[in-house]
C-alpha cells in the first residue's frame, strides 16, 4: 500500500461561480460540508485505507528566514498555500488510481 497527500482548498472551485470562500458560505453549507467529511473519512476509517486529516485555520503567515541579519520573508511573488489550502488528508491505498478516485470523491464535498 502506498500513502497518498490529498489538499483540500479552500477558495472554490476552478470555476468562477464556485470560487466562494468559506467565510462566506450560509451555516447550512458549512455544516453539510463538514458532515461530507467527516463521513468521508469515517468510511475510510472502515475500510482501513485512512491515515490521518486536519482542516487549516484560513488566516495564516508564510514565513522563510533569510540568513543572519536579514528580516524574514513573508510574502512573495506567487500563491501561498495559506490562500489556497483548506485541509488534508493521508491515505494509504493499494494503487494510484484508487487514490485518484478517493480524491475526486474528497473534491465533491458540498459548499456555496
Amino acid at each position: 500500500m502506498a500513502k497518498y497527500l490529498l489538499l483540500k482548498h479552500y477558495r472554490g472551485a476552478p470555476i468562477a461561480v464556485n470560487d466562494v470562500p468559506m467565510d462566506q458560505w450560509t451555516p447550512e453549507e458549512i455544516s453539510a460540508h463538514v458532515q461530507y467529511m467527516r463521513d468521508f473519512a469515517a468510511r475510510l476509517e472502515g475500510t482501513g485505507e485512512f491515515v490521518d486529516g486536519q482542516a487549516l485555520a484560513p488566516e495564516g503567515t508564510f514565513v522563510r528566514y533569510d540568513g543572519e541579519g536579514r528580516p524574514p520573508v513573508t510574502d512573495g511573488p506567487f500563491a501561498e498555500t495559506k490562500d489556497l489550502i483548506a485541509g488534508w488528508m493521508v491515505i494509504d491505498v493499494d494503487s494510484y488510481e484508487r487514490a485518484v478516485e478517493l480524491a475526486g470523491e474528497l473534491s465533491a464535498a458540498p459548499g456555496a
